[in-house]
This record gives structure tokens, sequence and C-alpha cells, in this order.
């Protein structure tokens, strides 16, 4: 292969030398795995390898080839490098994890923020967008339902933000192009509060879709021994996000009904935009499989550890999935472009928020505020004790100005006081997990809300109304939902 005239080698000869040294560094990690060294051989004045020692130091010149050779980023040998070792069964990945992180809650993140910025920066998050809107044809009620629908299907796997980010500037253009004033058309207040909603709607369905999501598994893990994977989460997350979209839909219309009942643009307008995109391109392929991928391990966790032997939580797919789009050859996107996607400040927010939780519940802080404020919730029907937590922390939100806070506080309540009233704690500790994101009624709850509304389309007020109205609705179907499918598995 010809080489530059500068003597530095091309793109493609790049990535194939860094594929080959990836792949001999991953033989040496296997090596070290499959080649056990007799104890008795390895002993050393009293000290000897163990067969965990071994795989590990076949990790450490795994790490150390692509280290000196720099054939993947720096951090990606590292993420590599803990997954192998959960992987060769050295120790479990969450040992490993909070050996070096402190808590495995805060590498998911980490995970699901890279995953986003790509599905963002690919243009593929776009594409999914227009697709969707291009089925709802061009009455105004529609185009509602359409980014309602948009929203909720993407902050199931993005963080809320970027899918608010992502809506906001195609929902301000389908406004720009019917001529309609912000502040004075109930159409415009409706869709942009349409796509606010949306994004929350689809936050609650997985443990991806909103920060507070996987803190609240990590208390409930480290603070009443209850393991909550992706697909036991999705049980209840997904038929609340279903029952919700239809219900909050009809609020808009009710609140904001449209003064015009069909767009400018016809049906056939809106689907060639769809039609006249360009072909998907490679990255948006490489995005979408690897996305794919993603879903499909967390889903099948629970089966994939009985092959395997090894415990699986909920960070570590996502984690993998994210180092793949730095293999050499897959992806063009840099991570110092990813890199700024990455919300720094809601990864703190998070590290200190299981701090400041663990320390209310190991005080005993937590059990006394249960004892004081829900003291009385043991007396009720399980039904009525769902519902009253659904719609205390739904205007709980109000005083606190962030999800992550909301479930910091009262997650290791709730489960201190299932602990005090002799209760699962997952009873009550589930309905407000999925509560902690249901900002309906103030803008300032949540990043999610003040995007749309920086467009200038809707008041505080305006969402403030048919905000309140649409979080009791949402606290009785929460409730519903929950009681029910929990009755289904025993729960209740």
């Amino acid at each position: 292969m010809a080489l530059k005239s500068t003597g530095t080698l091309t793109e493609k000869q790049k990535s194939i030398r860094n594929g080959i040294i990836l792949g001999l560094a991953f033989m040496a990690a296997l090596l070290g795995f499959l080649i056990h060294i007799p104890l008795e051989s390895t002993a050393i004045n009293g000290a000897s390898l163990s067969f965990e020692a071994q795989a590990a130091m076949g990790i450490l010149l795994f790490a150390l080839i692509l280290w000196m050779t720099e054939a993947v980023p720096f951090h990606i040998t590292g993420i590599l490098a803990v997954i192998l070792l959960a992987l060769f069964k050295v120790d479990t990945f969450k040992s490993i994890i909070s050996v070096g992180f402190g808590n495995h809650i805060v590498v998911f993140f980490i995970g699901v923020l890279i995953l986003s910025s790509f599905i963002t920066h690919s243009g593929l998050g776009k594409r999914i967008s227009v697709f969707l809107l291009s089925k709802t044809g061009n009455r105004s009620s529609m185009i509602i339902l359409g980014f309602l629908l948009a929203g909720t299907i993407l902050s199931m796997w993005l963080t809320n933000m970027a899918v608010a980010a992502m809506l906001m500037p195609l929902g301000r253009a389908v406004l720009e192009e019917e001529g309609v004033k912000p502040l004075k058309s109930n159409f415009g207040k409706a869709l942009m509060i349409a796509i606010c909603w949306g994004s929350i709607i689809g936050g609650i369905a997985t443990p991806s879709g909103a920060g507070p999501n996987p803190l609240a598994i990590g208390f409930l893990k480290e603070m009443a021994g209850v393991e909550v994977n992706f697909l036991d989460w999705m049980m209840y997350g997904v038929p609340s996000a279903i029952f919700l979209l239809f219900p909050v839909w009809g609020v808009l219309l009710l609140f904001f009904k449209p003064e015009m009942k069909y767009l400018k643009k016809s049906k056939e307008d809106l689907k060639r935009e769809f039609a006249e995109l360009p072909p998907m391109n490679r990255e948006e392929k490489v995005t979408l499989v690897i996305f794919l991928l993603t879903v499909f391990l967390w889903v099948t966790s629970p089966i994939l550890e009985k092959i395997i032997g090894i415990s699986i939580p909920i960070s570590m797919p996502v984690l993998l999935t994210g180092s793949l789009f730095f293999f050499p050859g897959l992806s063009t996107i840099p991570w110092k472009k990813v890199e700024e996607e990455i919300n720094w400040s809601g990864i703190l927010l998070v590290l200190t928020g299981i701090s400041v939780g663990m320390m209310l519940y190991s005080t005993g802080a937590a059990n006394w505020l249960s004892v004081l404020l829900l003291g009385g919730l043991g007396s009720f029907h399980p039904l009525i004790q769902v519902f009253l937590v659904v719609l205390i922390v739904s205007f709980l939100k109000i005083a606190f100005s962030s999800n992550t806070v909301t479930a910091t506080i009262i997650i290791p309540i709730m489960i201190a006081l299932a602990q005090n009233i002799g209760i699962p704690p997952l009873t009550i500790a589930m309905p407000a997990a999925l509560t902690t994101s249901m900002a309906f009624i103030l803008v300032t709850s949540s990043p999610t809300n003040v995007i749309p509304y920086s467009a200038g389309y809707f008041s505080i007020k305006d969402m403030a109304v048919a905000g309140v109205f649409i979080t009791i609705i949402a606290s009785v179907i929460v409730s519903l939902v929950i009681f029910g499918v929990g009755s289904l598995v025993g729960l209740y």
C-alpha cells in the first residue's frame, strides 16, 4: 500500500494496522485466560499466581499493547480491560467498577450518554423523527401526536434532554412554516409542550430513559438487596408510557385546541420530505447496529447470565457497545466530539446523589422521615398505597428543581418506609422511582422542559395549568398499571 508523501499512513492503512493490533491484544488476553499454569509451578517464596491472577496478567498485557500503540483511545482501552476482567471471571463487574468509580450506575450513565451522542451526530435520530412525522399526515392534531410519539420512542433509549434538543428545531420549523405567532397560537403551545411531555413519558419506560432511573435501581440494590434488571423495569415502565400517551394527547387538545385543522403542507409533502432524505450513510448504519445490539444485550441479560455464568448489571452492556464505536474502521466520529455531548455536571450530580442518598439511609434519617411523613401508609390497601406514593411524589417535584434530586431524597425514604411497615421495598419504591421523572407541571423541574420553552411558544402558566390536570390523570394511570403488573407477578 502506498504511503502519503508526508510519510504518514492513510486513514485506511491506520484502520487496518489498528485492527491487527487490537486482534493481537485480544489474543494476549485470551491466552492468559485459557492457558492455566499449575499453581505449584508459579510458586515463588510461598507466593503463587492463581488462575484469576493469570487472567488478570493477560488483560494487563492486552491493555499495555493498546496503550503503547494507541490502536484505540486510552480511556476505551481501560473500559475494555474492565469488561474483560468481568468476562474472564477475575471478579464481578460491580466489584471491579466499585474499586475505581465507586458505583456502577455512574458508568451506566456515561455509556448511555456516549450512545446518545452517536445517535445524534450520525443523523440517525433525526431520520427516525422525520420518518415518524411522515406517517402522521397533515392534520394538526395528528402532528401533535406524532411529536408525542417521536419523543416517547426516542427518550426510551436516549437522554430526555437530547430528545428535546433534537425535536425542538423540527417543531419550530413546522410552526414557522405555518406562520403562527409565539404565545398566541394554541397549535404552537400544544406542539412545544408535546415535545416536553413526550420526552418525559418515554423517560419512565426504561432504565436508560432518565437519570433518576438507574439511581433508583442502585438504591434498591444497595439498601434493600433488590436486583432490578432492564427487563424488570420495562415490565412496569413500558405499559405506563403506552397508557399515558393518548390521555396526554387528549389533554393537550383539550387545553390548546389548534386554531387550524390542517397544515399548509399536504400529507404528500410530509412523505416527500422523508423520501428525499439521502440514503442511510455508513455512520448511521453502524450506529443503528450498535444501538440494536445494546438493546438486545439489555433485554437478554438474564438469559446471558445463565449461559456465561457471570452477573451482567445494566451498566455492562452499554459500556461494552459504547466502546465498539471506537474500534478501528467502525466510526469516524472522534472522541472529542462525543466528549462535548457528555453531561459531566449530570454525572457529578448522580455521584453526589448516591452519596447523599446512602447517608440518608445509613444514618437513619430516611427511616425517621418516612415515619414522620408517611407512617400511616401501611394501613391502606396496596392500590391506595401505590396511588398515594405516585401522587405525593408527583407534587413534591414542584418543590425539587431536579429529577435526580427528587430520586436522591425520595427513594431512600420509600425503602426505609417499606422496611419499617413490613412490606417488600419494591411495592412503593417502584411507583416512586417511575414518578421522579414525571415533571409535567413546572418548566424549571427539568432541563428537558426548558429546551422547548426557550423557543418562546408557551408560557410557564400554560404548562403548569395543563400539567396539574395531567399529573392527576397520570397518577391514576401509573398506579393502576403498576398495581396490575405487580399483582400478576406476585408483588401485591
